[in-house]
């Protein structure tokens, strides 16, 4: 039996030195993927979990179908522009849409805190209904827990999705090669900053609102108008910056952005600003990241930015064949610098 290798563990720091689990080990960061890697996967050892993929892609029967689960403990449960009950739905929804899958059906698992009131509860509940019938999957089945008072933050909820992906449709890595373009459907940063200001009472003239959304119309006008996508993810957890580090180093190639290229709402930028953060690893919940060949950028550009939800998209970089598993950026000065993973997590409890 194959066992975790605890001691295996080393830097930037030694986790084997961590005894207790931190926030940072559910930040998608340096943390995150030290515990998948030397924990989880030695433990749940398959061809299918390996790739560490968006959403498992499985052969069954005649055709294929993918499946995603994900959890959200995200605090405070409204938040302009969405709640953890709409959140839940759209993310699972988009996990699947970033292997090229149509969602289908989710499954809805509910932990509650004893004490939280039933009128916030039915308002998860409502917010989460709409969100499903808008994005055309049923919630077929589900469960219920309740925790002891203060044990909960009211409410925590897990989403399992099931799509189904057509004959033909390949996204991964493996596909991503250098001189592919990299694009974003939008701008950075949007949810986080939403989730913050309220946090931290900031006030701006134009109030900064969640961007959270269901993208599989997006990525299935892609896919109808023979865009030769290679990858597609979407930039939640960790932000752009640490989904494209992602990519170079399981693509083992490199990945560069143009600092004037990327979007960035002003008054997102501020926020950032103010509270010592960088948009490069703010998250999204309603943005994607395309890996297209190179030849295709400009008409993949044409067809996000005729969807609703892709009107400021861009090209905001591209793939190369030197430092190979490394992000870097080129500043507006001219200059290049290499834009790390993070240890752990900016902005804790946003999603």
């Amino acid at each position: 039996m194959t066992v975790a290798d605890f001691h295996g563990w080393t830097c930037p720091l030694p986790l084997r030195d961590y005894p207790t689990i931190v926030l940072g080990h559910g930040g998608g960061g340096k943390l995150s993927a030290e515990l998948v890697e030397h924990l989880f996967l030695p433990a749940f050892d398959n061809p299918e979990l390996a790739a560490l993929p968006d959403a498992a892609v499985l052969q069954v029967g005649p055709g294929r179908l993918a499946m995603s689960t994900d959890s959200y403990v995200i605090h405070p449960l409204f938040f302009p522009g969405g709640s953890i009950g709409d959140l839940a739905v759209h993310g699972t929804v988009n996990d699947l849409a970033m292997r090229g899958a149509e969602p289908l059906f989710l499954s809805v698992g509910f932990i509650l805190e004893e004490g939280l009131a039933m009128s916030t509860l039915g308002g998860i509940v409502h917010r989460m209904a709409e969100a499903a019938r808008d994005a055309g999957v049923s919630i077929v089945t589900g469960d219920t827990k309740v925790v002891d008072r203060g044990h909960g933050h009211g409410c925590y909820i897990n989403t399992t999705g099931i799509g189904r992906v057509a004959d033909g449709v390949e996204l991964g890595p493996t596909r991503v090669r250098p001189g592919d373009a990299v694009l974003v459907s939008g701008t950075l940063g949007d949810h986080g900053m939403a989730v913050m200001s309220v946090r931290e009472g900031l006030e701006f003239d134009t109030a900064i609102v969640s961007d959270s959304a269901a993208l599989h119309g997006m990525v299935r006008d892609l896919l109808t108008t023979g865009v030769d996508i290679h990858m597609l993810r979407d930039p939640t957890r960790g932000g752009l910056a640490t989904v494209l580090n992602e990519i170079a180093t399981t693509a083992d190639l490199g990945v560069e952005l143009a600092e004037t290229t990327l979007p960035v709402r002003t008054e997102v930028q501020a926020a950032c600003d103010l509270l010592g953060l960088d948009p490069l690893f703010v998250a999204n919940e309603g943005k994607l990241v395309a890996i297209v060949a190179a030849d295709d950028a400009d008409r993949a550009l044409d067809v996000i930015r005729r969807h609703p939800l892709g009107g400021q998209a861009a090209i905001v970089g591209r793939v190369v064949d030197d430092h190979r598993g490394m992000l870097t950026l080129r500043t507006a000065m001219g200059t290049r610098r290499v834009v790390p993973v993070q240890i752990g997590e900016q902005l804790p409890r946003i999603c």
